[in-house]
């Protein structure tokens, strides 16, 4: 499956695709169009894009508004673990979610404990989004609570905020082939710098069942080229 990964999933929606809308706090979150103004721009001394937008949203109750099954995934950002039971009461039982757990460029860490209480029989997707940075323990933690399901991975932390693009793509690396020895029973999406078909054939390779892109959609020809590409590949299996 081709995930369209946020920020980008919460406009586009194709066909074979599954869009990743978000990242939604509990409480709304104001300033997104201005912090986008501010400090999203592509660095030639990175390699990739920066932005500081810092998890701007309209909140929890919105995404559920509007959330229908089937048609996307809702990723989640905790700010602090007395949040969980509030979201835990408003969030749908069926709601496909996924657990950002990771975002480097929010003013505070996102919650990484008391997460298996989202896992429920009643969802598809219950993902956790890795850090490039993330500890194998973690990830053994995450597994033991229960979560199969793993997205490698989000935006590397640098000082101007995260980094998306190329430099992300051997952190993921990295990440999916410690899951794939360890946990075969594990799902994993795997996604950071995919331009091209080349690059999904790779995360294929070393064990990803998945992939998601994000960045790419600057660029409308790469991403247009990659969609019908990845198309081709879904018509021949």
């Amino acid at each position: 499956m081709f995930f369209i990964s946020p920020p980008f999933g919460n406009y586009l929606n194709f066909k074979e695709t599954i869009p990743i809308k978000g990242s939604y706090t509990l409480d709304a979150r104001e300033g997104l169009f201005l912090q986008v103004i501010k400090t999203l721009r592509y660095s030639f001394d990175y390699g990739g894009w920066i932005n500081k937008i810092g998890l701007r949203n309209p909140g929890i109750d919105y995404a559920i508004k509007n959330y229908k099954k089937g048609d996307h995934i809702v990723s989640i950002a905790i700010l602090n673990k007395n949040e969980i039971p509030e979201l835990i009461k408003k969030i749908p039982d069926n709601m496909d979610i996924e657990l950002n757990v990771s975002c480097p460029n929010a003013e505070k860490k996102m919650c990484t404990e008391g997460l298996n209480k989202f896992i429920n029989p009643k969802r598809d997707w219950c993902i956790i989004k890795l850090s490039p940075s993330c500890n194998t323990e973690l990830i053994d933690n995450y597994y033991k609570e229960g979560f199969r399901q793993f997205h490698c991975s989000n935006t590397i932390p640098i000082k101007e905020g995260g980094l998306s693009g190329k430099s992300i793509t051997p952190y993921s690396h990295f990440l999916i082939k410690y899951i794939k020895k360890n946990y075969i029973d594990a799902e994993i999406i795997g996604g950071g710098g995919i331009t091209k078909i080349e690059d999904i054939n790779k995360y294929k390779y070393i064990g990803a069942n998945h992939i998601s892109a994000s960045t790419v959609f600057f660029c409308p020809y790469l991403s247009t080229k990659l969609y019908y590409d990845y198309l081709k590949i879904v018509k021949n299996n």
